[in-house]
């Protein structure tokens, strides 16, 4: 008998346009746009995803369709026609891979600021305040809601103008829900009280929509089923209105989402991260799906390949939304059809795509480094076409196991001395603070690739430079890692590091975390302790705030667990100085903002001040390399491979081992140098 063909590769009709599998990518914003226009790098980012078997990309998160509704993340600006020959362009690059293409329309209603773009006055149905964004909303009047009604009447045009195969309106969160929903709608007019009436202004913009790109054009909507809070939309209003959207005739497909994103803490559950379980709405989507008339899309961790066959198969989506794990890895469809669905990258849920944009950056993978780099960073590494060499690397930690995976691929023998039993470095302590066990997945996925690809694995070996000369190296890696800085103050070989405590030393008492870091490490750590019944956990911090450097996806669920579990936040304070006290520690700190100094006494003292290099065997090998261990920055920052400098071998260091930075760097700084091996 023939296999059973997967559910996930049927082709689904979506009006005119036939969709080659069930597999799309939903709309969202990578912050890649360049003067409101998606240039060359925001349509890389998705032809890689066409490339990779993708049914559908759809792009354009937010994308604004007036001028009082300013990007604050990197939206698109479809308020004007010069959009329309990069939607041309766009259209043309995504379509001959056989993959759809639609953007979303949005106006952000208060969901923006006033003091950008062209400083106009934030609108939204009532004078409601969003917390996220700040701004304090003149209320619309007529003239607003006719404005508005025709500016995405004449976005859509644009959309059809560039050759997309559709739009979609953004309800969830943005103007047309502010209408719907009673926590932000307080009118007395045909646009407030009922049902029917917060939901006029809705259907006046599909309606407009229609009537300006006719029946042929696709036309969906991004529609909130539950804004799970006792005052707002509740599933049974949320579904109503649903239902009557679909029966109006003026839409061809729905997106459902849930939740509220209002605050920094409602967007880190409606996005959720690897707290949460995989794909948590499907199951209330699956009981309200036969009242919506249209076919229902839903994007919401659904992070893997059985997830998303379980919603097609029950029925409970029509086509399934995986974006962040196409941001992990944009070939999954072709993997799966290829039968190599074990090779997928995967999706560990760390958030750093989504928070480095409300960072004031772009997306970027925590461990593919390809990712928004189309242009520069190949994800499919292709054998080297000169001659294959030995590469020796010291150190399996994230930097060491991409640089034995790509020297690899490129057909290169690859020898990996690793210094313990474990591969993985600092991801392996990251993993075990309770919620975040999810990051050993890229050590999986890594180990898994080094070992299919048959690198040469020394366990327990401490590599010194006998050892590494010894294979005869035409290019080593010095992945070494660092160690915690811990005693950089008067005092400080008396603490202990986060290392320490995440590896298992066993703390009780009174313990005061110090995070002069602000990334995970310390705030891992103090979550970690506050969960065990003899500890008191106080975190204090020289930031103005706790997790500074975190994203709104991450440090709304730590500070949910502090106030959870009673670990007190100290900001503004600097170590300054550590003594015993009996069996006790003394610590002091000054503080920041010329303010008193303080003193605590406690059982124990953590400190995270990020890691010191260990570069010794780094230094030792210098001499005997063609390069001196110098990266040519040059060649680097304009994507050439590091000129071979002689006799020797080639030296680099990478990762930690140059300098303290987090797990995209260290992966980041071996793609660069071994894609050109």
């Amino acid at each position: 008998m023939a296999p059973k063909r997967d559910i996930l590769l049927e082709p689904f009709q979506l009006k005119h346009l036939t969709l080659k599998n069930r597999i799309l990518s939903t709309p969202h914003e990578p912050a890649y746009s360049e003067d409101g226009m998606p240039k060359e790098r925001y349509q890389l980012y998705h032809e890689a995803k066409a490339k990779g078997g993708l049914a559908m990309t759809m792009f354009g998160g937010s994308a604004s369709i007036a001028p009082d509704s300013p990007s604050v993340f990197g939206q698109l600006n479809l308020a004007t026609d010069d959009i329309i020959p990069y939607f041309r362009e766009f259209s043309d690059r995504i379509h001959k891979y056989d993959c759809g293409l639609i953007c979303q329309l949005s106006h952000m209603g208060r969901r923006t600021v006033w003091d950008m773009a062209d400083w106009l006055p934030v609108i939204a149905p009532s004078r409601v305040r969003e917390p996220a964004h700040r701004a304090f909303p003149k209320e619309m009047d007529h003239f607003d809601i006719a404005r508005v009604r025709d500016a995405y009447a004449a976005a859509a045009v644009r959309c059809k103008e560039g050759g997309l195969d559709g739009c979609e309106v953004l309800n969830h969160g943005h103007l047309p829900e502010q209408f719907l929903s009673p926590l932000t709608n307080f009118r007395t007019d045909e646009y407030g009280g009922s049902l029917q009436n917060r939901l006029r202004f809705s259907l006046e913009i599909l309606g407009a929509m229609r009537e300006a790109v006719g029946p042929d054009f696709i036309i969906g909507i991004r529609q909130g089923l539950n804004e799970v809070d006792p005052n707002g939309i509740g599933i049974a209003e949320g579904v109503e209105a649903a239902k009557i959207i679909s029966q109006s005739g003026l839409i061809d497909y729905m997106t459902a989402n849930f939740g509220k994103i209002d605050t920094d803490h409602a967007l880190s559950y409606h996005i959720p991260g690897m707290r949460f379980p995989l794909a948590p709405w499907v199951s209330q989507i699956a009981q309200v799906r036969d009242q919506i008339e249209v076919p229902v899309f839903h994007a919401c961790k659904i992070a893997d390949l059985s997830s998303a066959r379980f919603a097609i198969e029950s029925g409970a989506l029509d086509m399934v939304g995986m974006v962040r794990a196409h941001i992990a890895d944009p070939n999954i469809v072709n993997k799966l059809a290829a039968g190599k669905e074990y090779s997928i990258r995967p999706c560990v849920g760390a958030g750093y795509c989504l928070d480095r944009i409300y960072g004031g950056g772009g997306t970027l993978c925590v461990h593919n480094a390809a990712t928004g780099r189309e242009a520069t960073m190949p994800h499919i590494i292709e054998p080297t076409k000169g001659k294959h060499k030995k590469i020796v690397i010291v150190g399996g930690g994230p930097a060491g196991l991409e640089a034995a995976r790509v020297s690899a691929e490129r057909g290169h023998k690859v020898v990996l001395f690793e210094a313990s039993g474990a591969l993985g470095g600092q991801i392996n302590l990251a993993a075990r603070a309770a919620w975040r066990k999810d990051l050993i997945g890229i050590v999986d996925w890594l180990v898994a690739e080094v070992e299919r690809l048959g690198v040469d694995i020394r366990w327990n070996c401490f590599a010194d430079e006998d050892t590494v000369q010894a294979e005869n190296p035409d290019v080593v890696f010095s992945a070494t890692g660092g160690l915690p800085d811990t005693d950089y103050v008067a005092g400080g070989e008396h603490a202990i590091s986060t290392w320490d405590v995440l590896a298992g030393q066993d703390i009780s008492g009174s313990v005061l975390v110090y995070d002069d870091n602000g990334q995970f490490q310390g705030p891992s750590c103090a979550d970690f302790l506050s969960r065990k019944d003899d500890v008191k956990v106080e975190l204090i911090t020289p930031d103005r705030a706790a997790a500074i450097e975190m994203g709104t996806l991450n440090f709304p669920i730590f500070m949910e667990h502090f106030y959870k579990n009673g670990v007190t936040v100290t900001p503004n304070h600097r170590l300054m100085s550590v003594a015993k006290d009996g069996n006790r520690l003394r610590v002091t700190f000054s503080n920041e903002f010329n303010g008193p100094d303080i003193e605590r006494l406690v059982d124990h003292l953590v400190v995270e001040h990020g890691t010191l290099p260990m570069n010794e065997l780094f230094e030792e090998l210098r001499t005997g390399s063609a390069n001196n261990g110098v990266i040519n920055y040059d060649c680097l920052q304009t994507d050439k491979p590091q000129p071979d400098s002689g006799d020797g071998y080639q030296l680099y260091a990478i990762g930690d081992a140059v300098s303290c930075r987090n797990i995209h760097a260290a992966i980041y700084d071996a793609l660069r140098l071994c894609k050109d091996l």
